[in-house]
């Protein structure tokens, strides 16, 4: 397994060697995940949510899915009722793996916010690659829901950008078999749940040694009373915990506090040796950690 300290210095390594980089998309020496591309800031899972998640500096994250003739997308839900504008009720029930690519491509996806609906279209893996290609300081999470493992790793690997992408699975045999695929690549093993099936499944791999996981992400929630957070779950004492098992091994500790859009919880979950986060508020996040981390 390769540590991940050797990832971030490869990183850090392409950010001055790369002079088109803008300083604003600099890789920085911490990772934030945004969400479905950029969290709340852009119609998730589309090239422009992509595009201002590295313009942020973090790096975005796609969901994986297939078109019925074979196409891989970024899409995450199941069927169109969410985020597909002025789909009627036969089409809110049908999903990607029901549609051909030219008839996905037609549909305006996004979702409504208080600036209204932001139009925009379904995006192939192909051609975010083939972006990623073109800025190899440019990374991606890939949230796997529903496509072959093998014709994935097959497409990264055409367009050359295996080290750039980090498969993200709550299936340690998905981890497994991506390893095979593109050892070069990385690999995020999520996990959310109760406090004490989370401790049985870190347990469970420290029995194992983590194998195939450069990367844990934890979802936290909250406990909310009359003046905010109050209370995390799982609780504090049980994250304390992980980070040292994660840091010995090279792994890096992430955590995605679910719905937190102010900088208190993220504070906090520094303090207890969280050193990266998944979240739907990147511009709430970036300033916090850059400060954080003396930039």
């Amino acid at each position: 397994m390769k540590i991940f300290a050797t990832f971030l210095l490869a990183a850090a390594t392409l950010t001055t060697s790369i002079p088109q980089t803008s300083a604003a998309e600099a890789v920085p020496p911490f990772i934030v995940q945004s969400h479905r591309g950029a969290g709340v800031l852009a119609a998730e899972n589309t090239i422009a949510a992509f595009e201002l998640g590295w313009g942020l500096g973090t790096i975005p994250e796609a969901d994986i899915r297939t078109t019925s003739d074979g196409v891989i997308v970024a899409f995450h839900d199941a069927d169109f009722a969410r985020v597909v504008h002025g789909a009627d009720e036969a089409l809110k029930k049908k999903g990607v793996q029901d549609v051909t690519f030219d008839e996905l491509s037609k549909l305006e996806v996004g979702a409504e916010s208080p600036q209204g609906f932001q139009k925009r279209h379904v995006s192939s893996m192909a051609d975010i690659f083939a972006i990623m290609k073109a800025r190899p300081e440019r990374r991606l999470y890939l949230d796997i829901k529903q496509v072959s493992l093998p014709t994935l790793a097959a497409l990264a690997k055409q367009h050359e950008v295996a080290p750039q992408v980090i498969l993200a699975s709550t299936k340690l045999e998905v981890i497994h078999e991506w390893k095979t695929l593109l050892p070069d690549s990385h690999t995020l093993h999520w996990m959310g749940g109760t406090e004490e099936s989370l401790r049985e499944r870190i347990e469970s791999l420290k029995r194992t040694g983590f194998p195939d996981i450069t990367q844990v992400q934890i979802h936290v929630r909250e406990k909310k009373g009359t003046t905010g957070w109050t209370a995390i779950e799982p609780s504090e004492a049980f994250l304390k915990s992980v980070g040292p098992e994660l840091k010995k091994r090279g792994i890096l500790f992430q955590s995605l506090p679910w719905g937190a859009n102010s900088p208190g919880i993220y504070e906090r979950l520094l303090e207890l040796g969280v050193e990266s986060f998944a979240t739907d508020h990147p511009d709430v996040v970036m300033p916090l950690m850059r400060k954080h981390h003396g930039q």
